[in-house]
């Protein structure tokens, strides 16, 4: 790891002048990536800037919604009687991820910035990584692809989005509070992050400077028809080969009303499954309709070497995912 120097505002302007001062800073949360990143030597800032004072801890009621700040540990978030009760999707997904001890620290900012598990990118001794160095070649391209994209990718690169948490708030159509040296925004977090194209080194669509302040949760009345299905090799403290976030708004004659599906594990970012929403609203739903809806969003699909399999694996689990959550309707 190499050497850093180290502050630690105690409010969001004086974070933000820090960093506008200083040379390769980063801001440090929980730091459950960040610092694995440093100690592999992926990462090397000149300064980090703890941002644990911060008064962003708080999750309150919004607009008919939830506003969670953005240094609420994942631990916290899943396990809020709010969360659960409205939006129990995203306790599930939350708790699907890492260990405890990993949940306990890592922040809800954090989650959203955290960068791609790729065997190439995590380790610097492989030159070829595009998103390491920019020109370099995708090593996984040719390489060990199994966990690697399907959807969305480019020659550049075919990794993956890791994150549990972030599949959930697309499907949930959550918007990232965001705040900068001049101003702030906001971001729908299923414009968040980037698919490679050509500039796979870019992750997000955060500006020079931004800070994540809090994470909005819309109201959304039919929140408890919901299931995350995460599919992984083993059980515990694994990535998810493919993931499903799925919310179901069925009427009492089994007709959809609405439905809202993102992916995890298939693209560099949270996918959502727009054309299988389409294509199951306003009709029946049954093993055809379910069926067609999971062909519609995988048809353009491309596999590689080692993960072909994940195709076949994202359509059964689109359609084992909407059943789930409408099965959940009271």
């Amino acid at each position: 790891m190499t050497p850093f120097t180290y502050s630690a505002p105690a409010t969001v302007q004086e974070a933000l002048q820090a960093y506008g001062q200083a040379k390769n800073p980063r801001f440090i949360g929980g730091g459950t990536n960040l610092l694995d990143l440093m100690k592999m030597g992926v990462e090397q800032p000149a300064e980090i800037i703890d941002i644990n004072q911060l008064p962003l801890k708080q999750i309150e009621e919004r607009n008919g919604g939830l506003r969670i700040g953005a240094l609420v540990s994942n631990t916290d978030a899943a396990n809020h009687p709010l969360v659960r009760s409205r939006y129990p999707v995203l306790s599930r997904a939350i708790l699907s991820g890492a260990s405890q001890q990993l949940r306990n620290m890592a922040t809800m900012g954090g989650n959203l910035l955290q960068r791609t598990r790729c065997y190439y990118f995590y380790d610097p001794t492989f030159q070829e990584c595009n998103k390491r160095n920019p020109g370099s070649g995708c090593g996984a391209l040719h390489g060990f692809n199994r966990i690697h994209a399907i959807l969305g990718q480019s020659p550049e690169c075919i990794a993956v989005n890791p994150s549990d948490m972030s599949v959930a708030l697309a499907a949930l159509d959550a918007v990232v509070q965001v705040r900068g040296p001049k101003s702030e925004r906001e971001i729908p977090v299923v414009e968040f992050h980037r698919l490679p194209g050509k500039t796979p080194n870019i992750d997000t669509n955060l500006r020079p400077g931004e800070l994540i302040t809090a994470i909005d949760l819309p109201a959304i009345s039919f929140g408890r028809n919901s299931c995350y299905l995460k599919i992984r090799d083993r059980q515990s403290y694994a990535f998810a080969l493919v993931s499903v976030a799925a919310l179901a708004d069925v009427e009492p004659g089994g007709t959809v009303r609405e439905a809202r599906i993102a992916l995890g594990g298939v693209a560099l970012k949270p996918w959502r499954a727009r054309r299988a929403e389409a294509a199951l609203k306003g009709r029946k739903l049954n093993d055809e309709t379910l069926r067609a809806a999971a062909d519609s969003e995988l048809r353009d699909a491309h596999g590689y070497e080692h993960n072909e399999f994940k195709i076949e694996l994202a359509k059964r689990a689109i359609r084992r995912a909407v059943k789930l959550a409408a099965a959940q309707q009271s």
